[in-house]
């Protein structure tokens, strides 16, 4: 069967699967990943770690310790923290990258620990960017970072896929900022929500790996799940010129990668050398699947200001400089845009001008490694000699920590990934996100600017969503413990994008003595108070789409299984929900056709709906029945099974120790 490139790599990383099992979206599989990296969120990942009461790392040469993030925080409790990380590293063997390295992401790129055609995790919601070498990066939470330390292994639902085809090529003085803003600006009804990106046409070799790196981590905040750009001639050559640098300069990355020889352990000609060999096999088939196709014009995107305070409302520079918005502070921080190439646009843009008076202008180079280039070639000094302040290589502002917040009534222009309302600084002021040329432009001007202005012209841009190909009935082997069908009345909750406030209220989270009798009692208390009068031990709640959106608290998941709810159906959910759901053993299944009928039979006006009439869930042969019709679902394989079965991943993970 037919397999686009991310399903091919997801084959190359599952284990366990059953002989001629081909991988397709929306398989439940135990992967093993090439790496998993967790940086300031190592301590809460060491807690589970010994809480499951695992000893030891499964493969020490798997796990990435990375600090970055609150690095300009020099206080005893902090120091402390890191010292203990560090220390746990140390007895545990693994690789180790100290604060001041940079941050993990640039890090993780930089060491070739995410590598083409490797599937590459972390605890942290950028680790898309190393789609922009091929790699297939993609998040998880800190309980499966923990798996992964202990087992090497944890389980993924395969996400969908949507093929972006790039036609044309961007004009000169456009960036790859300006075509991700442009993304998630334009196409910003959740096109891409919780699906893996595909990019690809003859537009894709236009942009460097530096670009590419930029628009994959930004798939971010375009909704999905990982962005991953095809290997090809530019990825290869980028590869070759890291291992020579590497090689010149006899880098060697951490302690343990030093074998005597003075060749870098993953990136090395003979390897690169092996990739090429690979290239055939890490395409995707002509007739592959794709649950969305958007099409995008280059030469349409020009230079564009996301904001202020989302990525959803994007606006031409050439139209903002009119209104010459004043600013406070600019800043050129975090993973997304602080590489040498970024660093230089700005130097360009700023050379021989000053940074207006009233202006804080913040710079921080992604890593060690960049911020010493970008002094060898002069760039960096540029910036200086202008007025920019010098941040230590690492996370900072973006994240809302250290020197440079914004305050209240300010407003900034960064070229950082995320300009959430309060997420750099007050929830008072205001952050809009560019180019690193726009936002050294606007630090010399004290407004948003640009030296290059564009007549705007509309983006030429299509979406298409594909229904997905009807498959016939597909036996799978049920284990022990797992039920083989489960047979109930249906509790039906409408409201799509159910907000975990409305299935958990946030003012229980914290409370730590709170029961799982306790939490069973205030399930969608937010949501409808008649909800616990009106649902019954041992119901099926349906939901609506983007069940579970918002915050993270896995209470969302566990308030519903306590209340006696056998599992949920939903439309589709958010990607955190499921796998709260899953690691805490509770069963959640997509099925947006029963939604909508259900929707059209019932109607959406009353918040919760008992309907009596029973729907049966086969597992074993991925059908759902009700009202007379069929309803097919993706099978529920073995890694979600045992699971199930053991009650959630750190039981399981307690069963592999």
């Amino acid at each position: 069967m037919s397999q686009n490139i991310v399903e091919k790599i997801v084959q190359k990383y599952a284990i366990g699967l059953d002989e001629n099992h081909v991988v397709h979206s929306g398989d439940f599989v135990t992967i093993q990943p090439a790496y998993v990296m967790t940086h300031d969120n190592t301590g809460a990942v060491m807690n589970k770690f010994k809480a499951i009461g695992a000893k030891k790392f499964f493969n020490p040469r798997q796990v990435v310790f990375t600090l970055d993030h609150n690095i300009q925080d020099k206080s005893e409790k902090n120091l402390a923290k890191y010292k203990k990380i560090e220390d746990f590293s140390k007895e545990m063997g693994n690789d180790f990258y100290p604060a001041g390295r940079g941050i993990g992401h640039q890090i993780m790129i930089e060491e070739g620990y995410a590598f083409p055609g490797t599937m590459v995790v972390a605890s942290d919601s950028h680790s898309n960017m190393y789609g922009g070498i091929g790699a297939l990066g993609t998040p998880i939470v800190r309980t499966d970072a923990a798996a992964i330390w202990a087992t090497g292994k944890t389980w993924w639902n395969v996400p969908p896929v949507a093929k972006v085809t790039l036609k044309g090529k961007l004009r000169k003085g456009v960036t790859g900022k300006d075509l991700i803003i442009a993304l998630c600006g334009y196409f910003n009804h959740d096109e891409v929500l919780n699906h893996i990106i595909e990019f690809t046409g003859e537009g894709v070799a236009s942009l460097t790996i530096e670009q590419r790196l930029t628009v994959a981590n930004m798939t971010t905040e375009w909704g999905a799940l990982g962005g991953v750009f095809p290997i090809d001639e530019i990825t290869i050559g980028w590869l070759r010129q890291r291992a020579d640098y590497i090689l010149e300069r006899g880098l060697q990355g951490v302690p343990s990668d030093a074998d005597g020889n003075g060749i870098h352990p993953r990136i090395n000609h003979q390897r690169i050398n092996e990739l090429e060999k690979e290239l055939p096999s890490l395409k995707s088939d002509e007739d592959a699947f794709y649950a969305t196709e958007i099409t995008v014009d280059l030469e349409t995107i020009e230079p564009y200001v996301a904001g202020p305070d989302t990525v959803k409302v994007m606006t031409p520079v050439s139209e903002l400089s009119k209104k010459k918005i004043k600013i406070d502070k600019a800043y050129l921080v975090s993973c997304v845009n602080s590489r040498v190439e970024d660093i230089a646009a700005a130097a360009r843009v700023i050379k021989g001008k000053k940074v207006a008076p009233h202006v804080g202008f913040y710079i921080a180079a992604a890593s060690s490694e960049v911020q010493a280039e970008a002094e060898k070639r002069g760039d960096w000094q540029t910036l200086l000699e202008a007025g920019a302040k010098p941040l230590p290589p690492g996370c900072g502002p973006c994240i809302g920590l250290g020197a440079g917040l914004l305050e209240d009534g300010e407003v900034g222009i960064s070229a950082t990934n995320r300009n959430f309302k309060g997420r750099m600084g007050s929830k008072n002021a205001q952050a809009y996100l560019a180019s690193p040329e726009v936002v050294a432009a606007s630090a010399v001007a004290g407004y948003i600017t640009y030296d290059l202005l564009f007549e705007h012209e509309e983006i030429k841009g299509e979406v298409k969503f594909n229904p997905k190909p009807a498959t016939g009935k597909v036996n799978v082997e049920i284990i022990e413990g797992f039920p083989k069908e489960v047979e109930a009345g249906i509790v039906f909750c409408p409201a799509d994008n159910m907000n975990t406030d409305g299935i958990y209220p946030g003012k229980y989270t914290y409370i730590d003595d709170f029961k799982p009798e306790d939490q069973a009692k205030v399930a969608m208390e937010n949501y409808d108070p008649e909800f616990q009068k009106i649902a019954k031990e041992g119901d099926v709640l349906v939901g609506g789409f983007n069940f579970g959106t918002g915050s993270s608290r896995e209470q969302a998941a566990t308030a519903l299984k306590y209340r006696g709810i056998a599992m949920v159906i939903a439309g589709s959910f958010s990607a955190t929900y499921m796998r709260n759901a899953i690691n805490n053993g509770f069963l959640v299944v997509q099925q947006p056709d029963l939604v909508n009928h259900l929707k059209e039979k019932y109607g959406t006006k009353k918040p919760t709906i008992r309907i009596e009439e029973k729907i049966k869930v086969d597992f074993s042969t991925s059908v759902i029945s009700f009202d007379g019709n069929e309803y097919p679902i993706s099978p529920v394989g073995k890694a979600a099974q045992e699971i199930i079965v053991a009650g959630g991943l750190e039981n399981w993970v307690k069963t592999k120790i």
